[in-house]
C-alpha cells in the first residue's frame, strides 16, 4: 500500500508550507537567499536598481515601447513586485524586468514598478498569504502556476501534473488559448483577492544525482532518497518511480546532496546551473517530466487602485513579457547545457519517455478527476 492516500489528505496545508516555485521552488537557492539576505541588510528597502539593470541587458531599448498617452497623464501609482530568485540569470528574472521595463515605458512614467529578487519580500507561501489576505505590502508577484490551488484555485493542479505537456509549443498553445485565461480569471473570479497577468515558463525540470547514482530509466529511481517540496504532487511522483521522497528545503539542497543526506533532487536546467547544483550532483536526466509553468499576479486591491488606461498598460506589458518569456526560455536552457557539458557534467538524454510516463500516470488519474477530467484532457487535445 503506498503513501499517496496520507500525502493527498493534507495537500491543502502542504502546498500551503512550501509551495514548489518557479525558477527555483523556493525562495532561493544555497548562494541566492544569502545574496539576498545580505543585501537587504546592506539597503535596508532593496530597490534592486543594480541588478534590475544587469538584467534588463537581454531585454530590448524602452523606445521599442509605444506609449499609452492617456495613462501618461494618470496619477502616479507606485507598485511593488516581489520575485523569490535572483534577477540575474534566471528565466523569471529577465521576464521579470521586461515587464517592469514595459510597464514604466507604456505608461509614460505613470506607472513606477520596484522589481525586488533573491526572496528579500519573503517566501513565495508568505507573499500570497499576505496578497490574498489584502494586508501585504506587494502589489505583484511571479508566482509558480499552480500555487493558487491551496487558496482554492482548483484548476491549476493540472499544471503540475507530470507529463502533461509534451513540448514548449504544447503549453504554449495552451497558455495563449481561451481555456489558458480561465485558468489566469478564476482566482478573481472565486475572490480569493488575486488576478493572474499572463502565463511564462522556466523549461521541463528534471533530475539530478550525486556522483556515484546514475539515473537512465525510472528502475535506477528504485530506493534512492531523493529531495522533494512539500507538495502531494511531487511526492507522489517520486514514490511512483520507487523513490523515497525527502522533504528538504531548496535552501538546504546544496548541503544534503553534499553529506549524503538526499540522492538527488530535481530542477530546471538553467536554475540547476545557477544555483551550482552541478557541484554536488553532477549527473542530470533529462526526464523533464513537468513544465516549470508560472504566472504574474496582480492582487485585487492593486488592481482596483489603478485607472482603466493604466489596467490596459499592465496587460499589454504582460503579453510583452509573456512572448519575451517565450522566445528567450528555450535559448538561455541551451546555453544552460552547453555550459554544463563544458564542465563536464553528465547529461543522460532521455529519448523514449514511455516507462516515466507510465510510471506516472496514476497521479493524473487521481487528481483529473470530476469537472477537471474534461479540463484535463482540453490540454492534453492541444498538444500537436
Amino acid at each position: 500500500m503506498r503513501t499517496r492516500r496520507v500525502v493527498s489528505g493534507f495537500m491543502a496545508a502542504a502546498m500551503a508550507a512550501v509551495m514548489m516555485t518557479g525558477c527555483g521552488l523556493s525562495g532561493s537557492g544555497t548562494k541566492s537567499a544569502a545574496a539576498g539576505a545580505t543585501t537587504k541588510a546592506a539597503s535596508g528597502s532593496t530597490t534592486t536598481t543594480a541588478a534590475a539593470g544587469a538584467a534588463t541587458k537581454a531585454a530590448s531599448g524602452s523606445s521599442d515601447y509605444k506609449v499609452n498617452e492617456a495613462a501618461s497623464k494618470d496619477p502616479a501609482v507606485k507598485l511593488t513586485m516581489a520575485e523569490v530568485n535572483p534577477l540575474d540569470n534566471t528565466i523569471c528574472g529577465a521576464m521579470d524586468t521586461k515587464f517592469k521595463e514595459a510597464v514604466e515605458a507604456m505608461s509614460g512614467g505613470s506607472i513606477t514598478i520596484d522589481l525586488q529578487g533573491s526572496g528579500v519580500l519573503g517566501s513565495e507561501a508568505d507573499v500570497l498569504d499576505g496578497m490574498t489576505g489584502g494586508t501585504s505590502t506587494v502589489d505583484i508577484s511571479r508566482i509558480s502556476a499552480f500555487a493558487l490551488t491551496t487558496y482554492g484555485a482548483k484548476k491549476s493542479v493540472l499544471l503540475s501534473l507530470p507529463y502533461t505537456f509534451k513540448n514548449r509549443d504544447h503549453f504554449w498553445a495552451f497558455a495563449n488559448s481561451d481555456l489558458g485565461k480561465t485558468f489566469l480569471d478564476e482566482p478573481q473570479e472565486l475572490g480569493i483577492g488575486v488576478k493572474g497577468l499572463y502565463y511564462g515558463e522556466e523549461g521541463f525540470r528534471s533530475f539530478f544525482t550525486i556522483k556515484d547514482k546514475v539515473v537512465k530509466t525510472p528502475d535506477d529511481m528504485k530506493n534512492m532518497k531523493i529531495r522533494v517540496s512539500n507538495d502531494p504532487i511531487m511526492t507522489a511522483m517520486v514514490q511512483d518511480l520507487g523513490a523515497t521522497p525527502s522533504p528538504v528545503s531548496m535552501s538546504e539542497i546544496y548541503s544534503s546532496m553534499q553529506n549524503g543526506t538526499i540522492d538527488g533532487a530535481e530542477q530546471p536546467v538553467a536554475n540547476y546551473l545557477s544555483n551550482s547544483f552541478q557541484e554536488v550532483g553532477p549527473n542530470m536526466t533529462l526526464d523533464e517530466h513537468t513544465l516549470g509553468a508560472m504566472e504574474t499576479i496582480i492582487s485585487t486591491k492593486s488592481w482596483d487602485k489603478l485607472t482603466a488606461n493604466q489596467q490596459q498598460v499592465i496587460e499589454d506589458a504582460g503579453k510583452i513579457a509573456s512572448d519575451y518569456c517565450r522566445s528567450k526560455s528555450e535559448e538561455i536552457e541551451k546555453q544552460a547545457l552547453d555550459t554544463l557539458k563544458s564542465k563536464g557534467i553528465n547529461i543522460v538524454e532521455v529519448s523514449d519517455k514511455t516507462a516515466w510516463q507510465e510510471a506516472c500516470k496514476p497521479i493524473a488519474d487521481e487528481y483529473a478527476t470530476g469537472d477537471l477530467k474534461d479540463i484535463y484532457q482540453q490540454i492534453l487535445d492541444m498538444a500537436k
